[in-house]
């Protein structure tokens, strides 16, 4: 089957991003001699100077990592931390019922930079100011306005599609009105800037040699005392007292204390066997587990016989989001703070007794929990989704070595909270999927760290490294990637063929984002799927949205063969025809 942009193949080396400018970043560190966690470091600090309404500096960034050297795969919590002051009450006493969307009540300490740095001294080759040159030439020079930051008249945007709602047109007003520091930047001349027009951010480029001035006063200790120094200054120097500054003049709750006190954790990953591979995804405080949890009910059916896209295929896929995403909302949190139960989650036993609650005929209209602790298919319940409309980036990449990363971050966009006038870029609003309610396993705790869609993917085969995946997409992204790899495991799909094929989503369970509302039995499908199984679906009860042809995902993957012989990569035309991000894969 054809497909709209070439899968690329090569021998040694492969990176995708959701820029070409980062992508070519990673295959510039490549070239250089890096390896892929080099490569895909400088990507996503690319990322978040020409995607800034998807992702900067100021937000998030989970990592799974294989370490060819270490023969083991790693998850980087790069999660961000409730600052001391962060209470329920305190929220309750200003009058909020929910965490703010935006602004500075939902920032939290910054966790991209930490996670970016942990993953280079662990598992890296180079320095800091080796894989933070081409962000800091783009911020300093300037990057050309693409199609996607800039967006579509606010009239003419569909909210439903993912990242087109954080453009430059969509908040130009909010910018110009009461965010000056970003409008300064992103709209120097009181208007959006015509697509081509180069975006320089000088603040940004000296933060940036800000960390690069504290790595080279101490490169003589070696590299590994280097990099800390650069986080040092980042969250217990001047630049955390900048952090601080903004947060105190603009509402927020950050204190210096809460960024000296944050580390980014190295984490065993939770992983699944599915039909002879070994997935491997972060811990509950991301919504990662619940790919797996579909995984093991998926395992009961024989998916290829129902056929690709046919009206049994979906159902059953959807139906088992259900399940799984009703339970990502009964125990999902931060395990720190937590006890959640997810080796019985993503149990074969779990998954058994979760399957037979699927109705072959009828869609369910009920969130249906289970209680794994006591292998019983159904809890007690108690108990509108809205898409995805903020930003997320990712970037994936590989080498002939067998090091494999994937790399989802997000938060800090620009539509979040406005720009810190000295740094160059705004502080995230992650905080907003905490909820208010003691009762609930993601309640709002001093320290703690939300319940995360970020999740990146990536599987084993063999005992050797196989697949890196992810997408941006909220809720949605643990529904994408899985479709993606189902048409690879399942339906024998090339890599490029499974990442294009026609894909769908449920809103039926509470969105993790702000307002956490639910909209139950929608199922959201791509208008390319046939309108006679539309209508079959239709006929069992869904709630059919038909989404335009290009809109359900943005996945990202590389792939390497058994022997390391050929490596592939694959991006997803959607970020161009939304438009919102151009992605590129470039490998050799």
């Amino acid at each position: 089957m054809p497909t709209l942009y070439p899968m690329v193949m090569g021998r040694k080396v492969m990176i995708s991003a959701e820029h070409y400018l980062s992508a070519s970043a990673g295959a510039r560190i490549f070239a250089r001699g890096g390896n892929a966690i080099d490569a895909a470091v400088a990507a996503t600090l690319v990322e978040g100077v020409v995607n800034p309404h998807m992702h900067t500096i100021g937000g998030e960034a989970p990592m799974l990592i294989y370490s060819a050297r270490a023969r083991r795969v790693v998850a980087i919590n790069g999660n961000m931390m409730a600052p001391a002051r962060a209470t329920i009450d305190h929220y309750s006493s200003l009058g909020h019922k929910l965490v703010p969307h935006s602004g500075l009540l939902a920032a939290g300490v910054p966790a991209a930079f930490d996670a970016l740095v942990t993953a280079l001294g662990e598992f890296g080759t180079m320095s800091l100011a080796d894989v933070l040159e081409p962000a800091l030439a783009l911020a300093q020079d300037g990057f050309p306005m693409h199609v996607g930051l800039a967006g579509e008249s606010p009239k003419d945007v569909d909210p439903q599609n993912a990242g087109a709602g954080a453009s430059l047109r969509v908040y130009a007003k909010k910018f110009l009105t009461e965010w000056p520091s970003t409008a300064r930047i992103y709209l120097p001349n009181g208007e959006v800037p015509a697509i081509g027009t180069l975006i320089r951010n000088p603040s940004l480029a000296k933060f940036f040699s800000r960390l690069l001035d504290a790595e080279a006063a101490e490169e003589d200790r070696g590299r590994e005392a280097a990099l800390c120094a650069a986080a040092d200054r980042f969250y217990r120097g001047d630049i955390a007292l900048d952090i601080v500054a903004h947060s105190d003049a603009n509402g927020g709750l950050l204190q210096a204390s809460d960024l000296a006190a944050f580390k980014t954790r190295i984490e065993t990953p939770v992983s699944a066997e599915y039909r002879g591979a070994t997935v491997y995804k972060c811990g509950p405080w991301s919504q990662g587990p619940v790919f797996l949890q579909q995984l093991k009910i998926l395992e009961g059916f024989d998916l290829a016989a129902m056929g690709h896209n046919s009206p049994d295929y979906i159902h059953t896929v959807i139906e088992s989001a259900k399940l799984a995403f009703a339970d990502r909302e009964a125990y999902y949190a931060d395990p720190e703070f937590v006890d959640v139960p997810v080796k019985a989650l993503v149990s074969k036993e779990y998954g058994d007794i979760r399957r037979a609650l699927i109705d072959a005929h009828r869609a369910s209209m009920e969130q249906r929990p289970g209680d794994p602790i006591g292998m019983l298919p159904l809890r007690e319940s108690s108990g509108e989704a809205r898409a995805w409309g903020g930003g997320t980036i990712h970037v994936t990449a590989c080498d002939r070595a067998g090091n494999m990363i994937a790399v989802t971050a997000s938060g800090g966009w620009i539509p979040s909270s406005p720009v810190i006038d000295s740094l160059g870029f705004p502080l995230g609003s992650r905080m907003q999927t905490f909820f208010l309610d003691e009762k609930h396993p993601n309640a709002l705790k001093p320290g703690k760290r939300p319940r995360t869609t970020l999740s990146p993917s990536l599987a084993m085969r063999d005992d050797q490294p196989y697949l890196a995946f992810g997408t941006p997409g909220g809720d949605q992204q643990d529904q994408w990637t899985l479709q993606f790899f189902l048409n690879m495991i399942d339906f024998g799909m090339g890599l490029q063929q499974a990442i294009e094929a026609p894909k769908f989503s449920s809103a039926h369970f509470p969105s993790t984002f702000y307002p956490h509302n639910t909209r139950p039995g929608v199922l959201r499908i791509e208008e390319r799927v046939d309108e006679k199984v539309r209508a079959q679906l239709a006929s069992r009860g869904h709630i059919i949205e038909v989404r335009p042809p290009w809109s359900e995902g943005h996945v990202l993957a590389v792939e390497l063969n058994r022997d390391r012989s050929l490596l592939r990569g694959g991006c997803d035309p959607r970020g161009q025809q939304v438009p919102s991000m151009p992605a590129a894969t470039i490998g050799w």
